[in-house]
């Protein structure tokens, strides 16, 4: 009777996995804007995909979590690291959500390099996730948490020097509003990254 309510060792880290590897995917279609030509509507609709997925995965993680009494991590942790994995693609989807309300056709530089900084955070985000599956490889884990925080801090950079060129050389308030919007909701998405590096962090300290 016990065996049933005993998780398999792996279980969580498979969700988290799932997780890492969904924000890293919806990174990538994101990136898909900057190409010439690209249906901007197939992408949101594609990530869309994406964000329901990871809400499946997470409400059966959280599910399990809920029914068992013994987990391979803390259970706070479990719960925050799932969450804000969780965060990741949701962010992305409320980005690229943006791009197609605005009706935003095309993709200046600024956008091109905040888009790719944000596709480096997640498959960094993804790699730090496979590590803790083994604890002997605290280094390298913390490692790609540091990685993290770097691109954290180019999103920011790139945030700051995007919205000075737009205030300075843009002189329609709306396409001002537009932009200011989506640098930030770009940015959001790295400072989700992040997060998910400090809960790893914790995590890795706690238990290596």
């Amino acid at each position: 009777m016990l065996s049933r309510l005993l998780p398999r060792q792996n279980n969580y880290f498979d969700y988290f996995e799932q997780l890492a590897g969904l924000g890293a995917q919806g990174a990538r279609e994101m990136s898909e804007f900057s190409k010439d030509g690209a249906n901007f509507t197939q992408i949101a609709a594609r990530i869309k995909k994406l964000e329901h997925d990871a809400d499946e995965v997470t409400k059966t993680c959280l599910g399990t979590l809920h029914k068992t009494f013994i987990t391979p991590i803390d259970r706070n942790d479990i719960h925050r690291l799932a969450s804000k994995l969780d965060d990741i693609i949701d962010l992305i989807d409320g980005g690229a959500r943006q791009i197609c309300l605005f009706e935003i056709t095309s993709l200046p530089d600024d956008a091109r390099q905040a888009g790719a900084v944000v596709v480096t955070a997640t498959e960094a985000v993804e790699r730090a996730v496979k590590g803790l599956r083994n604890m002997k490889n605290a280094s390298s884990i913390l490692n790609e948490c540091i990685k993290i925080k770097e691109h954290e801090n180019k999103a920011d950079a790139i945030k700051a020097a995007s919205v000075a060129r737009l205030f300075r050389e843009e002189r329609d308030a709306i396409t001002v509003m537009k932009w200011n919007q989506i640098y930030a909701a770009l940015e959001n998405v790295t400072d989700a990254c992040e997060d998910v590096a400090n809960v790893i962090e914790g995590i890795v300290l706690e238990h290596a």
